[in-house]
C-alpha cells in the first residue's frame, strides 16, 4: 500500500462520515503478504486505547502452512471481527441487557459500566468469542511498582463516544472498537496508519468508490472462522498463495510495498 492509498482511505473516510451512520458499513482488509510481524499495530493500539498490562486489542500471531520441506511461516494480525452475528452480544445480553450493542455502521460496542456491574455478562462475552479478541481490565498498571504512575497510563482516552481513564474500565472486559473515536474525528484507526508493511485497509464497504470496496471486488478473500456463522467484518487477502509469497525476492517486496 503506497502513501497515496493512505490519502485515498482518508478521502473515503471523509465521504463516509458525510453520510448517516446507518448508510455506512465499516470493514477492515488485511493483506497478510505484507505483514512483516513487527507488532507496530499492536503497540499503537495499546498506546491509543491505554490498554491494561499484558493486553492489547490487537494480536499478531505466528502462523505456519504446510510441512517441511514446504513449510511456510507468516503472520496473521487479528482483532475483534465486529461480527454481524456476534456471539459475544448474544451471550452477554442474556445476562445483562444492553451489555453489548451492534451499531448501524457495523461496529460492535461494549458498555463498560454494564460489564463492570455484571461480571457474569463479561465472562459470558469472553467465553463466547471464538476469536480470543476480548481482554480483561484487572486494574493494574505497568508502572505501579515505580515511584509514580506515568502519565501515559493515567491519561484520558476516548472509546465509544466516552471520555475515560483506566479507573472507568477497571473490572470490565474490553476489545477493539475499530478506533471509533478516531473515525468520528476524521482519522483512520491507529493500527492502519501505523502499519509499517502497509498491510491494512479500512473503509466503507457501502461506498463502491472506496478502496476497500475495490479490493473486495478484485481479491479473493478469506474470513476467520466464518463457518461458525459469525459474519466477520475483517477480511484477509493473500492467504491462498502463501507458499509463493514466502519465496518472494527482495525486488518483489519492493515492488509490492512501493
Amino acid at each position: 500500500m503506497a502513501t497515496n492509498e493512505i490519502v485515498r482511505m482518508q478521502e473515503d473516510l471523509e465521504r463516509a462520515l458525510a453520510k448517516a451512520a446507518g448508510s455506512r458499513s465499516w470493514v477492515m482488509v488485511i493483506d497478510i503478504r505484507k505483514c512483516v510481524g513487527d507488532h507496530a499495530c499492536a503497540v499503537s493500539c495499546m498506546a491509543e486505547n491505554v490498554c491494561p498490562p499484558g493486553t492489547s486489542y490487537r494480536k499478531v500471531f505466528d502462523a505456519e502452512n504446510n510441512e517441511y520441506p514446504n513449510a511456510d511461516h507468516f503472520f496473521m494480525p487479528a482483532n475483534c471481527q465486529h461480527c454481524d452475528n456476534p456471539p459475544c452480544a448474544r451471550a452477554a445480553n442474556k445476562v445483562a441487557r444492553g451489555a453489548v450493542e451492534k451499531h448501524p455502521d457495523g461496529i460492535v460496542v461494549f458498555d463498560y459500566k454494564t460489564m463492570a456491574r455484571h461480571p457474569k455478562a463479561a465472562a459470558a462475552a469472553k467465553k463466547a468469542c471464538p476469536y480470543y479478541a476480548i481482554v480483561e481490565d484487572k486494574g493494574g498498571y505497568y508502572t505501579e511498582a515505580t515511584p509514580r504512575l506515568e502519565p501515559y497510563e493515567t491519561r484520558v482516552f476516548f472509546e465509544n463516544g466516552e471520555k475515560l481513564t483506566r479507573k472507568n474500565t477497571r473490572g470490565a472486559v474490553r476489545k477493539c472498537t475499530f478506533c471509533v473515536h478516531r473515525l468520528d474525528a476524521g482519522m483512520l484507526p491507529a493500527c492502519v496508519t501505523t502499519c509499517i508493511g502497509r498491510a491494512m485497509y479500512f473503509g466503507d464497504a457501502n461506498d463502491p468508490r472506496s478502496l476497500v470496496s475495490e479490493i473486495l471486488r478484485q481479491e479473493k478473500t478469506w474470513q476467520m472462522k466464518s463457518s461458525l456463522g459469525t459474519k466477520p467484518r475483517v477480511f484477509y487477502i493473500g492467504y491462498a498463495n502463501r507458499f509463493e509469497i514466502a519465496a518472494a525476492t527482495a525486488a518483489a517486496c519492493v515492488e509490492c510495498h512501493e
